[in-house]
């Protein structure tokens, strides 16, 4: 029994010490696995972006006030830099042809924006002819101008018309050209 004994003993002794052994065994450290890399740092840091540059609008600058000496300038003031074109004429003659007709019509224009406006039409003749022949050539020439004006829609009781013939020319030369700018009806403001 003692041997049975002793076996046993032998047999306990030696499972315990493989328990132990078993426990005391340094055990493998787990395998890591490969990380990906860190993403590379840059040495120099950019600032950001600006942003895009604001289109401003680019401002237009305001068209010279003529109306508004028109409105609040004083009638010598008005006629001094008048907005008020003359027609001009050909030799001996009170037709308003194309040009005449363009200026009269932004003349109507001009008196249609400011209905206060009262305006004299100065019937003009070059220096030849006599003196009475002119004086009635330039009526003729201020009725002709008065009667267009009417016909675009301004006021009879607001035009006024007056012939100077050869008395008042634009030009004193005694040339064509000088006798072209002459022949014509002339526009003055008379009242506002």
């Amino acid at each position: 029994m003692l041997t049975r004994l002793m076996a046993r003993s032998a047999v306990t002794l030696l499972v315990m010490m493989l328990a132990l052994s078993a426990a005391c065994a340094k055990k493998q450290p787990p395998i890591a696995r490969p990380m990906p890399p860190p993403p590379p740092e840059s040495t120099e840091t950019r600032p950001p972006e600006p942003p895009a540059p604001v289109q401003e609008p680019t401002s237009v600058p305001p068209e010279p006030v003529t109306e508004d000496l028109i409105a609040s300038g004083s009638i010598d003031d008005i006629n001094r830099n008048s907005p008020l074109r003359p027609a001009f004429f050909s030799l001996d003659s009170a037709e308003i042809d194309g040009p005449a007709q363009q200026v009269l019509q932004q003349n109507a224009e001009v008196l249609k924006k400011y209905p206060n406006l009262q305006i004299s039409i100065e019937g003009h003749a070059d220096e030849r002819g006599t003196a009475e022949y002119n004086l009635a050539l330039g009526e003729r020439r201020a009725v002709a101008a008065r009667n267009y004006m009417v016909s675009l829609g301004i006021p009879a009781d607001r035009i006024k018309t007056v012939s100077y013939g050869k008395e008042f020319p634009f030009d004193p030369g005694h040339n064509e050209e000088a006798w072209a700018k002459n022949r014509r009806a002339h526009f003055v403001v008379t009242a506002k």
